[in-house]
Formats: C-alpha cells, sequence, structure tokens
C-alpha cells in the first residue's frame, strides 16, 4: 500500500510543487502602503480592479475579494442560488468549488471528467439537467479551458446560469477569446500558490453589469460602502452581507505581480512545454494536454501513469516533489448525500493513476528538462 509522503524540505537541491511568485518590487509596494491610512479595503482595491478588467476581463466589471472561496460563494448568490436548487458541478477539483454551495443548501449534482482533460465532461453534463437544475459550475482544470462553446450553448439552451471556477486559468484563452467571455460568473484566484498572489485573495468577475453594485454590497456586510464614505452612515441593510473584501496591502502586491505577468506567463509555458517535449516520446506516460482552440494558463502539468505511486516515491529520491494536489469530491463525507449510489466512470479509471510535476517561477528550465529525463528513465 502506498505511503502518503510529506511536504518536501525547502532546501537547494530540491524541487518543490509550487513556491510563491514575489514580485520584485513587493518590498518597495508594502512600504507605500504603510505610509497611507489605509490598509484595509482602500483606493488600490479600486485601482487593481480597473486594471484587472483591462488585462484579463474583456472589460467585465470585477471586485476584489478575500478568496476564490469568497468570490464563488458570491457568485451562487448573485446567481440566485437557493435551498433545494440543483447545481451541476465537477467531481473532481479543490472542494472550495463546491463547499460554498452547502452554505446555501443546494443540491450538488456531481459530474464526472473527461478522461482527457480531466475537465468536466459535458456529455455527462447534459444527462444530468432537470428541471430544477438553476446552474452548471466548472473548473478549467490546471489551466486548460474546458468547452467553453459547448457549455454555453448547453446553458442557454436550457435557460440556466454557468459558472466558471478559472482558480486554475489566469491568462488562459479560448478560440482567441478570454475565457470571461464564456460565464455568466468567472472567479479567480490569488491564493499562494496561484500564478499571482497575495498571500491569499479573488477576483469575481461579472457578465451582467447590473449586479455590480449588489456585489459590492454583499461583499461588506450588505453595507453601501460608497454612501457610507459619502458622508450617509446611517444607510439601511437590505441583504445578508459577507466580510469578503481584498486589502489594500493584497491588491498592492498583486498589482505589481500583474506587471511581471508576461514574464510569469512565458517562464510557466516554457516549463510546461519542457515537459511535453520530452516526455510525449514516451509511450507510458499520457500528458494532460492542451488543444488547438485554447492557450493553456499552465498553472499544472499533470501525467497519467500506471505505475503513479512507484514514479512519485523514486521521484522524491531524486529531491523532487509532486502529487495529486486535487482529489474526487464524491469520496468526502461531507458530500456523501450528493454522492450515494453514484458512479463514475471516467474518475474511476485514473483515480490512482495522475500525478502533477513542478511549475513555478522559482524553478529554470533545465529543472524541468532534469525531471521529464528522469521519469524516461524510470518508466
Amino acid at each position: 500500500m502506498f505511503k502518503e509522503l510529506p511536504l518536501l524540505k525547502e532546501e537547494k537541491k530540491n524541487i518543490t510543487l509550487f513556491y510563491p511568485h514575489y514580485p520584485k518590487n513587493y518590498l518597495e509596494a508594502l512600504k507605500k502602503i504603510f505610509q497611507t491610512r489605509w490598509i484595509g479595503q482602500g483606493p488600490l482595491v479600486d485601482k487593481l480592479e480597473v486594471i484587472f478588467e483591462k488585462k484579463f476581463t474583456n472589460n467585465f466589471p470585477c471586485i476584489a475579494v478575500g478568496s476564490g472561496t469568497d468570490a464563488l460563494h458570491l457568485a451562487y448568490i448573485l446567481a440566485d442560488i437557493k435551498k433545494d436548487d440543483e447545481v451541476i458541478c465537477p467531481v473532481f477539483t479543490c472542494t472550495a468549488t463546491n463547499i460554498p454551495l452547502l452554505y446555501l443548501e443546494a443540491k450538488i449534482k456531481f459530474a464526472d471528467i473527461d478522461p482527457d482533460t480531466m475537465n468536466i465532461n459535458t456529455e455527462h453534463v447534459k444527462k444530468l439537467i432537470t428541471k430544477k437544475t438553476k446552474a452548471i459550475v466548472f473548473v478549467n482544470y490546471g489551466g486548460l479551458p474546458c468547452n467553453l462553446e459547448e457549455l454555453n450553448i448547453i446553458a442557454k439552451k436550457n435557460k440556466i446560469k454557468l459558472i466558471q471556477d478559472a482558480a486554475h486559468s489566469l491568462g488562459a484563452t479560448y478560440k482567441n477569446k478570454k475565457i470571461t467571455s464564456f460565464a455568466d460568473f468567472t472567479i479567480f484566484s490569488f491564493q499562494a500558490i496561484k500564478q499571482i498572489t497575495c498571500g491569499d485573495g479573488g477576483m469575481l468577475v461579472l457578465k451582467n453589469k447590473k449586479l455590480l453594485d449588489k456585489a459590492k454590497r454583499i461583499r461588506w456586510f450588505g453595507i453601501d460602502r460608497k454612501a457610507k464614505q459619502g458622508g450617509t452612515w446611517k444607510n439601511d441593510i437590505k441583504e445578508v452581507g459577507y466580510k469578503y473584501q481584498m486589502t489594500d496591502i493584497g491588491a498592492s502586491l498583486l498589482i505589481e505581480s500583474i506587471k511581471e505577468f508576461k514574464n510569469i506567463f512565458s517562464l510557466r509555458s516554457k516549463i510546461f512545454n519542457t515537459y511535453k517535449n520530452i516526455l510525449k516520446k514516451n509511450k507510458n506516460v499520457k500528458i494532460v494536454n492542451d488543444n488547438s482552440q485554447s492557450k493553456h494558463a499552465c498553472w499544472l502539468f499533470t501525467i497519467i501513469i500506471k505505475k503513479k505511486d512507484y514514479l512519485q516515491k523514486k521521484l522524491r529520491n531524486f529531491g523532487i516533489e509532486t502529487n495529486q494536489v486535487h482529489f474526487r469530491n464524491d469520496k468526502y463525507s461531507i458530500f456523501k448525500n450528493f454522492a450515494k449510489g453514484k458512479k463514475f466512470k471516467y474518475m474511476d479509471l485514473i483515480e490512482n493513476k495522475y500525478l502533477v510535476l513542478p511549475i513555478h517561477t522559482k524553478m529554470m528550465i533545465k529543472d524541468a528538462e532534469k525531471i521529464g529525463n528522469i521519469i524516461n528513465k524510470l518508466i
């Protein structure tokens, strides 16, 4: 039986699976913050939202929040998901995708994966739709966009909301369009190990601009902050809100990281393609790959192999950290009511066969070459 491995120690010779990216001017940016009155949500959060809209969203409005999970919860509220509404979700994702639906007491209907991409299986999605279906939630696993066109068609045909968890896929495109063009709501994550980070944070992108004011209110206790800061301190609260705001400290780090995003994306792409070029020659390795319709965001590089446990242990002997990162959600006790009696053919098929290799900006191309060549020698 495979013994799970602890985190690899951070030593010079080791190659860790993840490493946060710190922008080169982060100390200077933080110093400026601590010379102002704003360390919570202030003018830099507003500035970040404007920068992010122009860079990543096709100018759809967005609001910065404390985490990707916060953004998902707000998206579900704005999509009007209520108790007992059915929501189709990926069985394979970070639990953050699905846990906020438990807050709302919605009924989760898990969809299987596509065995080639590990994204949501659109054929299974079609079979799960009923008159009670309120929304489809999907994740672009590893940074590879799902079949966004098909999901869009399915959602429109059935008059249901489409919610995109793009926590993995900052910078990805689909048919040369920004991925935010295809869903009613899109969320991004700035958690510690994402392409850019502020320790933790998120962004909610809205296709319907009319929802922006409501989104801003429920981000902050249901209070109209603009009215309050304009002098109306007793403005009424008419809807339940949350404390989901981003701080100017976080926004300052993200603004600096966005300045470097072109270089971050370039390095991650080179590492991704280095692995791909070396491992595609190995008949024992299947690469969870990109396709001609999409530009991959290169957050994860995932392979599927029969001897996953063997390879993971052998790579650890070389000081190389690998793991599975996300796990099938139907096996967690909190989701047992939605998984009872359900089978997921493709998830079952590869459950113990996928492995994620390191990609981060502390690596060099030669590190990816080393890892790829070692794998080819081992299996």
